[in-house]
């Protein structure tokens, strides 16, 4: 080891204060001396752990004795108390330490810092209460500080646990992670190009069938990728279209299906799949409000050919920024990560090299034989990949997910049966039948002859402290962006101009206290007596 104490073990006389050299406990040091001659030890005893939670086994043969360094307690002694010197660790052990003891501090940091904020007792008129927010506690924080600590950076075993985690609660066989929600839409719908697919492949100019009533990124790579959105209009208090609705826009330039199950409310996947087979039609589900949600007690996501999640804080589970592509399809899912990894046509992970065994001995296009495979393109990518730190706090997370679950269903159940007084001038949610909906909000349209606009309601709730959001876009072609883009519209969107004009949502996220959902309750009937 290149420092003279770091690592090391030395005779310590014990108690300090005696330096009769009578009594004496070996201890490993921590660190260089600093400035005043001062070394971080941490004891070593023959004694069982017994109160103590952090301690690590030496190996046998380092010292006379079998031993345990005991991590609970660093002391600050000077260097001139040392004896002698006994042993010396190797760097792996020291590792564990030093991560023990990083991750207690870490540990200690959330328990002081965050978790007091995080339970401070609500003030009604003074505190906030938001859409949506991050849940965490000390492990997802622990999660990323020893991520950070392997300073693997890129996808490493974080990313591994998490894919196999959501694979395995999803039930899906392919699990490739992205940057964000909306970069895995992007990757969705363009593996649906690639030339592998032959005759099934989306061209410039072939039709895909979505909504207008939701959010950007799941209409935008229909328009990157050179292909047509068709535009159909979508049910209020589900605020997802009708199988019927998109029967009625399939024609012969249709290629495939992507919507959004909006807030977290099924579409009827199961009925969308049967009608997509139908025509030879690919189904793309954009879950990013919906992990968690199901129909028949399938999970979404295991419906369609692909399926995309979000893993942005406002959504079921977080890592801050992160996304994800599922399928069952291998050939789609080496596509994707084609598409996600530059677009070069090997599949190795990161760190490994010729999973195919042929790396220097193909031919592509017009490249010499035996070209690199690792250096082959065969699509024209990105780069979409996550890092392991996101991974890390991503694997915290879906622990907690089944908890989260249940605490949205619950805040959506309590505000459903405490506004439906107000029925007559609210449409509120509904559940579809067979379904089983994680929400993302909790959805509500001021009717037409309600007496008040949207805009009245939410600034009320607003000046109360209670956030509020439009439901995305509205109507996405009314926008800007959208203005000179080609795109078709089927029927009429006149539930999707009702939407842009008159609804918004509220939060039914699991940081919300029981106290909370019981305020917003109060100030929706404050709202209604005035009027």
């Amino acid at each position: 080891m290149m420092y003279k104490y770091t690592g090391r073990i030395f005779k310590i006389p014990f108690p300090f204060t005696d330096l009769s050299g009578t009594k004496s406990r070996p201890a490993l040091a921590l660190c260089e001396p600093d400035e005043y001659g001062d070394i971080e030890f941490v004891f070593i005893t023959t004694k069982k752990a017994g109160r103590f939670r952090n301690t690590l086994d030496l190996p046998d043969g380092l010292l006379p004795f079998p031993s345990k360094i005991h991590a609970d307690k660093i002391f600050l002694l000077h260097k001139d108390i040392i004896q002698k010197e006994l042993a010396e660790i190797e760097p792996n052990l020291l590792d564990k330490l030093l991560r023990i003891l990083t991750l207690k501090d870490t540990e200690r940091y959330y328990k002081n810092i965050h978790f007091p904020s995080q339970n401070r007792i609500f003030v009604k008129e003074k505190d906030a209460i938001h859409y949506a927010g991050r849940v965490f506690d000390e492990k997802e924080m622990l999660n990323l500080v020893d991520s950070s600590l392997d300073f693997w950076l890129t996808e490493g075993r974080y990313a591994d646990s998490f894919t196999s985690g959501l694979g395995k609660f999803l039930n899906i066989n392919y699990v490739m992670l992205v940057n964000s929600g909306s970069s895995a839409n992007l990757l969705a719908l363009s593996a649906l190009t690639s030339p592998l697919l032959k005759d099934r492949r989306i061209v410039p100019g072939d039709e895909v069938i979505t909504v207008a009533a939701g959010f950007p990124t799941t209409v935008n790579p229909i328009i990157q990728n050179q292909a047509v959105p068709v535009f159909i209009d979508v049910d209020l208090g589900t605020y997802v279209p009708a199988t019927e609705a998109v029967a009625k826009a399939v024609t012969s330039k249709t290629k495939a299906v992507m919507i959004a199950h909006t807030m977290g409310i099924p579409f009827d996947a199961a009925e969308l799949r049967k009608l997509c087979d139908e025509h030879g039609l690919w189904l793309i589900e954009d879950c990013c409000d919906a992990l968690g949600s199901r129909i028949n007690s399938n999970y979404l996501g295991t419906f369609g050919d692909l399926a995309t999640f979000s893993f942005y804080p406002a959504h079921q589970i977080t890592m801050g920024e992160g996304g994800a592509v599922v399928t069952n399809d291998q050939q789609i899912a080496r596509i994707v990560m084609s598409f996600r990894d530059w677009g070069r046509d090997c599949y190795c992970s990161g760190g490994k090299n010729n999973s195919c065994g042929r790396r220097f001995s193909q031919q592509f296009g017009t490249l010499p034989f035996g070209y690199d495979h690792k250096y082959v393109y065969s699509h024209i990518g990105y780069n979409l990949k996550v890092t392991d730190m996101q991974a890390a706090i991503g694997c915290a997370q879906l622990e907690k997910l089944d908890k989260f679950i249940s605490a949205r269903q619950k805040n959506w159940a309590v505000l459903r049966q405490a506004l439906k007084p107000y029925e007559d001038h609210l449409i509120l949610p509904e559940t579809p039948a067979s379904s089983d909906p994680c929400y993302f909000g909790f959805v509500i349209t001021v009717r037409e002859d309600a007496g008040f606009t949207r805009n009245e309601l939410t600034a009320f709730l607003e000046k109360n402290k209670i956030e509020t959001r439009n439901l995305f876009c509205g109507n996405l072609i009314r926008h800007p962006a959208y203005e000179n883009t080609k795109y078709r519209v089927v029927g009429d969107l006149k539930n999707t101009d009702i939407i842009m004009n008159n609804t918004f949502f509220i939060g039914v996220y699991p940081g919300l206290k029981p106290e909370q959902i019981d305020y917003i309750v109060e100030i929706f009937d404050q709202f209604f007596t005035q009027k």
